[in-house]
């Protein structure tokens, strides 16, 4: 089922969440409604509070970013066939060089920024069937874990940018917090206080 996204402004998004047990009541089918609702809207990665799930839990599939002719083939097979869930992750490590991308976020439509983010993570989390797994990954596989992570700790891809490019996107921040922006997938917009 394709599931609205929770649009910028609403607290949820803003909530360190809560670890998931195995007996998580509709867990598979929570996964498999993520999936649909990030593919339904061109998306690479999916964190649950971006459908109002304030539980620690992201997918990802980056084969989008393995058509890109710009990357050395190698690279373009490992983004291809990474598709992947993470369940209760936390960040272990954060290595190498800081690296800049211009990153965007299906509840920030229509705001994209460059965003600096270390080169490769060494993560923990646990797989779809609760094995809880260490592994290392490295340039846009790692980006794309590190951005939705972020959301599981309540941060956003915005409070990683500069003050001055924060005053420069203010105005379409107010406008997604009032509604005004419509992307071509469902959204939940947080109507302003005093409406």
């Amino acid at each position: 089922m394709i599931l609205p996204i929770i649009a910028y402004g609403d607290p949820v998004l803003r909530k360190v969440c809560e670890p998931i047990s195995a007996d998580f009541l509709g867990l598979q089918q929570l996964v498999a409604d993520m999936y649909e609702t990030m593919y339904n809207a061109y998306g690479v990665g999916l964190a649950a509070p971006q459908i109002g799930q304030s539980v620690r839990l992201f997918v990802i599939d980056t084969s989008p970013f393995g058509e890109d002719d710009d990357l050395p083939q190698e690279e373009q097979d490992l983004l291809k066939n990474f598709k992947k869930t993470f369940i209760n992750a936390k960040i272990l490590k954060e290595e190498g060089e800081e690296w800049g991308f211009n990153e965007g976020c299906l509840s920030i439509p229509e705001v994209r920024e460059d965003v600096y983010r270390h080169e490769t993570i060494t993560i923990e989390y646990d797989d779809e069937n609760f094995n809880r797994r260490t592994d290392v990954y490295s340039g846009l596989i790692a980006r794309v874990i590190q951005h939705e992570y972020d959301h599981i700790e309540g941060i956003l891809f915005t409070d990683r940018i500069s003050g001055l490019k924060k005053q420069l996107i203010k105005r379409k921040l107010q406008n997604i917090m009032d509604g005004k922006t419509r992307p071509d997938y469902r959204m939940k917009f947080v109507a302003k206080k005093g409406r």
